[in-house]
């Protein structure tokens, strides 16, 4: 019998199933004990389930209740993750998210007995996130004050660097953008949300490196030819008059070369040329630069990592906490379980016990509807692959079907 459970949740699924089967025998005085399947019983429900369609019935037909943990069920049984032991009722639901969550009015993470705690998980992209939302806002906000030229000399930055200030704004606000998707995640316990900051986290993380390449690759390598191209190629008269009145020079090398005319810049002005101190000015703009890029560089690798290993654990619950379609219960599934079930209780208490715990059965699980077995004889045969309903407990090989 192959015993290869996907997830806990087929097994809390199928143990809670058939619990109801002897839920008023253990509470009378007969004494009555579980039956034990022998290898005859495991066989033939084997064979039931091979010898129906796949599409009608649940694969949790191939699961015993006797091979399921009893952690989410009994008080005493093994430890979870966390130390503790589980003492809080068997039908309690698994805290945070799952099933529950998507109802009307029902909250995310359902209230137990002791003081909710995160787990480590969520503490680690709590603080990571933290560090996300500090350095985004913290650069979002120096870049607009460069844009509204509240710097000393800020408008020569935004004539003379104009596309790194622009990468550099875009990477900020795309970063606050991603830690307000990753708080959303992290208050909620969404995974889908979770898994959108992960991903965005590394788009960030392009956008973020790209001014600091570009800034460094800028200074290090022919920094005055590169600023002596620009000033003749690309700034034009607009942009040397701005650079021209916020350095307080002069034309390039004098007044007489490349100049812009202005009240402060003529022929005879007594005015520097511009190039000494608008190459100072980029020399240390641009190591400043790309020294606050990468140093934010570590801390973002940190954030996409922790984002990697922790946002799918934000709590203890896989996934969303439902049973795989494939797995879920049918009455044609409850019909071969507790056929099976009967038979194993005809074996060992006769047929007449099997009967009055099916009734109470089909009570219990609200199956009224299925047909309820017969008591005129007492003979037992074991389960046959086309015997998938409660009638055939206490029925003989030739005994015809009503």
């Amino acid at each position: 019998m192959e015993n290869n459970s996907p997830s806990h949740a087929t097994a809390y699924s199928q143990a809670g199933s058939t619990r109801h089967i002897l839920g008023d025998a253990n509470n009378s005085s007969s004494g009555l004990l579980h039956p034990t399947l022998t290898s005859a019983g495991m066989q033939g429900l084997r064979d039931t389930y091979s010898a129906s369609s796949p599409s009608n019935l649940s694969l949790t037909v191939n699961f015993l209740p006797s091979k399921f943990p009893t952690s989410p069920i009994s008080p005493g049984g093994v430890r979870n993750r966390r130390g503790g032991r589980f003492g809080d009722e068997p039908d309690l639901p698994k805290r945070g998210g799952g099933l529950e969550a998507f109802r009307t009015n029902e909250a995310r993470m359902s209230e137990g007995k002791g003081k909710l705690r995160w787990n480590k998980f969520k503490v680690i992209l709590f603080f990571t996130n933290t560090l996300l939302m500090l350095w985004s806002f913290a650069a979002l906000v120096v870049c607009l004050l460069t844009w509204f030229d509240v710097w000393e000399n800020a408008d020569v930055i935004r004539t003379g660097n104009h596309p790194e200030l622009v990468i550099s704004t875009i990477a900020a606000s795309f970063g606050a953008l991603t830690s307000v998707i990753g708080w959303a995640g992290i208050l909620l316990n969404n995974r889908g949300f979770l898994a959108w900051y992960t991903f965005l986290t590394w788009v960030t993380f392009g956008l973020l490196v790209t001014p600091g390449y570009l800034t460094y690759k800028r200074r290090t390598f022919n920094l005055e030819g590169k600023v002596n191209a620009q000033w003749s190629r690309f700034l034009g008269a607009g942009g040397r008059l701005r650079i021209q009145n916020q350095l307080k020079c002069c034309g390039y090398f004098s007044p007489f070369i490349e100049a812009t005319i202005s009240q402060t810049c003529y022929a005879r002005s007594l005015l520097p040329g511009c190039k000494l101190p608008y190459l100072r000015f980029e020399r240390r703009i641009l190591a400043y630069w790309f020294k606050a890029v990468f140093l934010i560089v570590p801390v973002q690798l940190g954030i996409m990592i922790a984002g990697l290993l922790c946002s799918d654990h934000i709590t203890y619950r896989f996934g969303k906490g439902m049973m795989p379609d494939a797995y879920r219960l049918n009455v044609k599934t409850m019909a071969v379980i507790m056929d099976d079930y009967a038979n194993q209780l005809a074996e060992q208490y006769g047929a007449d016990v099997a009967s009055e715990v099916l009734k109470r059965s089909q009570t219990n699980l609200q199956l009224s509807g299925m047909h309820t077995p017969s008591n005129d004889t007492t003979q037992h045969v074991p389960l046959s692959p086309f015997q998938a309903r409660y009638d055939s407990v206490g029925r003989g090989p030739d005994t015809p079907r009503e």
